[in-house]
């Protein structure tokens, strides 16, 4: 029988993986860009954080992972801060300030 007193978010097994889920997400919502023109930046940054979020999960998802998921969290985050979304316009950046 399962414990029904403690919520499944809070779970002390579960926190690993909740903080794995969580850089995914950070690594995939980023603002979107606010012109075309600011597409080709937004878009490849995007890409790059989601190469490096699918590298995570398929080592958090294999059956004899090399390193464990918060290990796997910490190096994903890692990679997110290289790989800022910045440099482009996002919607809702006035037009006479620049993106950071």
């Amino acid at each position: 029988m399962s414990d029904t007193t403690t919520p499944q978010h809070s779970r002390p097994a579960e926190q690993p993986i909740r903080g794995l889920l969580t850089a995914v997400l950070e690594a995939l919502d980023i603002p979107h860009p606010a012109t075309v023109g600011d597409s080709e930046i937004h878009d490849r940054l995007l890409a790059d954080r989601a190469m490096h979020a699918v590298i995570a999960l398929r080592s958090a998802l294999d059956d004899k992972p090399l390193m464990d998921v918060e290990w796997t969290t910490t190096y994903l985050r890692e990679r997110l801060a290289e790989h800022p979304p910045t440099g482009y316009r996002h919607y809702g950046t006035p037009r006479t300030e620049a993106s950071q």
